[in-house]
């Protein structure tokens, strides 16, 4: 497969700037890849389609306040920092990607915060746009991170809206967050509202919790068109042995395992064996899935409607069918359902 293959006609309008008034109220798009054939529910109605002690995969990373406003000293200049992760906890380092980057240099002292309450020094340069941070503060680490977090912003990819609100603190995250890492949020869990989860209970339908930490690579170009030679970037992932056992479980017993996600599927496959059960582990996986892949894990998937050329886009149209997920595509745009982080979902069995 090449990356000319994964490209269809797009229009920013097909994107949701706000996500559904109710989170399980969505449409969602039901795709038999055994069949081909479609059809359009509403996201509550998923229930319809698994039984008692099928599992549910999802990925309980929780989205923090990465993006804050600052100026450098001396000139002012406004600049704007994107908190990519901690590196080391007791000298207040993390990596970081700052813009403009062309202004910022080794030695630089940047502070954020009325009153400046808030300061850092650029310690290294890590990539062309990305910087080591040491922050400057006085206090304990729970009072550093606890301002830290309090100044930052709710990273909301630009090409969803270019302002944050209110709302989106809440909903661009999952009910279920809880490991706190990720600068993107895992879009296909946020469908699943309290009353879903519910309804799941008491029908009997169980659900296991792994963690990735989705980073901003998740929206990195891909400029190959021989896609064995794109390099995915490394991500965090954290999974249990009472998530490893639940999987393993459902497997032996015969039931269905759906991945919610393309962050649920990718650590998945990162810690199968050769004999289809998982291993409970935790590390950084950079593995890309395109077609052909065998999968031996999932047996179901929920993702949202994802952009032209996109890593996601690939992995779904691996699992699902290159020409059943493309045709899908072409009837999503037909029906006008809504693509991107707050848009419809799509269910392929």
């Amino acid at each position: 497969m090449k990356l000319s293959q994964y490209g269809y006609d797009f229009s920013p309008e097909l994107l949701a700037k706000y996500p559904a008034e109710n989170r399980d109220e969505s449409r969602l798009m039901v795709v038999n890849r055994k069949t081909g054939t479609i059809e359009h529910r509403v996201f509550k109605d998923i229930l319809d389609y698994f039984e008692e002690q099928d599992l549910f995969v999802m990925n309980d990373t929780k989205v923090f306040p990465a993006r804050l406003y600052g100026n450098k000293e001396k000139t002012g200049a406004e600049i704007e920092i994107f908190l990519l992760r901690e590196l080391n906890r007791e000298l207040r380092l993390w990596d970081v990607l700052v813009d403009p980057a062309r202004k910022i240099r080794i030695g630089n002292k940047l502070f954020f915060g009325d009153d400046d309450v808030l300061g850092a020094e650029v310690i290294d340069n890590t990539t062309s746009r990305g910087r080591t941070l040491r922050f400057l503060y006085d206090g304990t680490y729970e009072e550093f991170k606890e301002t830290l977090y309090r100044m930052g912003e709710t990273p909301l990819p630009r090409w969803v809206r270019e302002k944050v609100e209110p709302l989106d603190a809440e909903r661009y995250q999952t009910i279920y967050a809880d490991k706190e890492g990720a600068v993107v949020a895992p879009t296909a869990g946020m469908h699943f509202s309290k009353h879903l989860l519910k309804r799941m209970e008491i029908k009997g339908v169980e659900r296991a919790f792994i963690t990735l930490h989705a980073g901003l690579g998740n929206f990195r170009t891909v400029d190959v068109e021989d896609l064995s030679k794109h390099k995915m970037d490394s991500e965090q992932y954290f999974v249990s042995e009472e998530a490893a056992q639940s999987v393993n479980s459902a497997k032996k017993g015969g039931h269905r395992v759906v991945a919610v996600g393309t962050t649920v599927m990718r650590t998945l496959e990162t810690v199968v064996s050769t004999n289809g059960m998982i291993n409970a582990n935790n590390g950084w996986t950079n593995k890309f899935i395109f077609c052909p892949y065998d999968f031996s894990v999932a047996d179901a998937m929920v993702t949202n409607f994802q952009l032209p050329y996109s890593t996601q886009l690939m992995m779904v149209a691996a699992f699902g069918g290159y020409d059943t997920i493309m045709n899908a595509y072409k009837i999503a745009k037909e029906e006008e359902y809504r693509f991107g982080t707050y848009g419809d979902a799509m269910l392929i069995l």
